[in-house]
């Protein structure tokens, strides 16, 4: 493999060098370099466009093709496998409505910086500039969601413009973009793969470091913001915790990094977090961020922040007093522990920590102990929570669903895939089917609304098609309850928030799931131990209160 500075280009090395370069197909080149770099699945719906790719994978082992029942899902699939496996995911549609449904997975994947790729089917070559049936200018309509966006029109083109396409996904982890005219991938080549590439860890300016483990020994009322990009980090960024006395603090959507139970965790910021930590945050005089940047709707910055990041796109905020460090929290966190040789915790400042997170603590029981039919949202987390497994893979629809959970649940190892500022209903059931397709042998979850479900239910029938054992929780109480509530809080009428839904259980049931209403808690109960040795997925249909979330007050 060569050795290739991350800011190199594809055209900087070397493809094979053969004697005899084979022929095959531009459909079986492509497969043979996806292959190369790592992909093993593709998302997707068939259309006549890229019949020629779906030939080429029926008659293949090495990549497998996770047909789906609507473009959105497979974009959003192939996002959430990128987000959780941190490698280059694929998905494919054909031309006109396929690609237009795969935008809205597309978007996601682009504003959490997720490596996509994507492969569109297009019109045959003799038709394009014609008025040929949805045909369009595929390239001015992902630009939005892209970051590279090519035609691709000659056989022996493809190797090269595949190897640009995936090295700027992986590189800028970001979303591109191919569309490959129907009759291109049946014709011959000769074009070899180009390698993938050698991305080496960023390496952090010494100055910078030292500058930053000095504004660390300083700080008596240090803060430490932690993403879920710093996962792989746990264990430093715990003993970094305990050694700096500091308070830590999730970003949106990250749990499970440092455990709930740990004396520093203070839950998150955001919708969903601790209510009580503005107040505490405005004390602080150094926040470090990892694999994160400082939400600027949250509270002030009158502290001085630090932004580590093996990508400065990922967490850089201008301000005068931030720093952006450029590193692996791997390297450099156990960096800053050695530089705190001998410091001193501030007594006084773990103290409001201790006193914050018990009052946080407090308040959170009251909620999560609240009894009522139709159930409590928080009281629906509690239970939810004794029957996730450690380290289960979580994954969350947008909507009240999500920042109940994030508000309640109180996380020790669980990892969770969100749509983070995308914020797509319906993002829930195609994460988790993504999360058990990469990992098979752990539990996962999805817990949505009955709003977000209704908008992909059916690829429930993707689950019974490949055998993907998830659980699906299913907040049902009849209503998009977070637009119902900001409506009221801006002195609106709602309307439209009202939604009628179908018999979930027996929608699942007659898609090959178990499906289970529960009504009150030991309903709820028995379902999940159910679960958790089911042969089949199972769905759980929740009844719940339509009570607005603390975060959007009483009205």
């Amino acid at each position: 493999m060569p050795d290739m500075q991350a800011t190199g280009s594809p055209h900087s090395y070397k493809t094979p060098q053969q004697s005899h370069p084979a022929r095959r197909t531009v459909a079986q080149a492509i497969l043979e370099l996806l292959g190369l770099w790592g992909v093993r699945r593709i998302y997707g719906v068939v259309g006549d466009a890229v019949f020629g790719l779906i030939d080429a994978l029926a008659k293949q082992n090495a990549i497998s093709f996770i047909t789906v029942k609507h473009e959105s899902v497979a974009a959003m699939m192939a996002s959430a496998e990128a987000k959780l496996t941190g490698r280059l995911a694929v998905c494919l549609s054909h031309m006109g409505p396929g690609l237009t449904n795969l935008v809205t997975g597309l978007g996601d994947a682009f504003l959490d910086k997720a490596p996509v790729l994507a492969i569109t089917g297009q019109a045959p070559l003799n038709k394009l500039g014609t008025p040929y049936k949805q045909s369009i200018n595929q390239q001015q309509l992902v630009q939005a969601v892209s970051s590279y966006s090519q035609s691709v029109v000659h056989p022996d083109a493809v190797m090269e413009s595949m190897s640009h396409a995936m090295y700027t996904s992986i590189v800028q982890r970001t979303v591109s973009h191919l569309s490959i005219p129907s009759d291109v991938f049946t014709m011959l080549t000769t074009a070899q793969p180009y390698d993938p590439p050698h991305m080496p860890a960023p390496l952090s300016d010494p100055a910078e470091m030292r500058r930053v483990s000095n504004l660390l020994q300083s700080s008596r009322q240090p803060i430490l913001l932690v993403g879920n990009g710093a996962r792989s980090a746990r264990e430093p960024i715990r003993r970094l915790a305990e050694t700096w006395g500091c308070g830590t603090v999730n970003s949106y959507g990250t749990v499970g990094i440092v455990p709930e139970s740990h004396p520093s965790m203070l839950n998150g910021l955001g919708e969903g977090g601790n209510p009580l930590l503005p107040k505490l945050l405005q004390k602080a005089d150094v926040v470090l961020a990892i694999e994160t940047k400082w939400p600027d709707e949250v509270v002030p910055k009158p502290f001085f922040l630090v932004q580590l990041a093996k990508r400065p796109t990922d967490s850089v905020m201008l301000s005068p007093s931030a720093i952006w460090v450029a590193g692996d929290a791997n390297i450099a966190v156990p960096q800053w522990i050695d530089g705190l040789s001998g410091y001193k915790p501030n007594a006084e400042w773990v103290r409001q920590v201790q006193e914050c997170k018990q009052a946080w603590a407090t308040q959170n029981d009251k909620e999560r102990n609240r009894t009522a039919v139709p159930l409590y949202p928080a009281s629906v987390i509690r239970v939810l929570e004794s029957h996730i497994a450690d380290d289960a893979l979580i994954a969350l629809d947008e909507g009240d669903s999500t920042i109940w959970f994030l508000r309640n649940f109180r996380a020790n190892r669980q990892n969770v895939l969100l749509s983070e500022r995308w914020r797509a209903m319906g993002f829930g059931l195609p994460a988790a089917l993504a999360a058990k397709c990469c990992s098979p042998d752990k539990q996962v979850v999805c817990i949505t609304g009955d709003g977000g479900l209704g908008m992909v239910m059916s690829d429930l029938l993707t689950a019974s098609r490949y055998g993907l054992l998830i659980t699906v929780i299913v907040f049902n109480n009849g209503r998009l309850q977070m637009e119902h509530d900001k409506m009221l809080m801006k002195h609106l009428r709602p309307e439209g928030t009202e939604i009628t839904n179908p018999d979930f259980v027996g929608i699942a049931e007659a898609c090959g799931w178990h499906g289970y209403l529960a009504e009150n808690e030991d309903q709820l109960e028995q379902a999940l131990i159910q679960s958790r040795n089911s042969d089949k997925p199972v769905l759980l249909n929740v009844i719940t209160a339509a009570v607005a979330h603390p975060d959007f007050g009483s009205h």
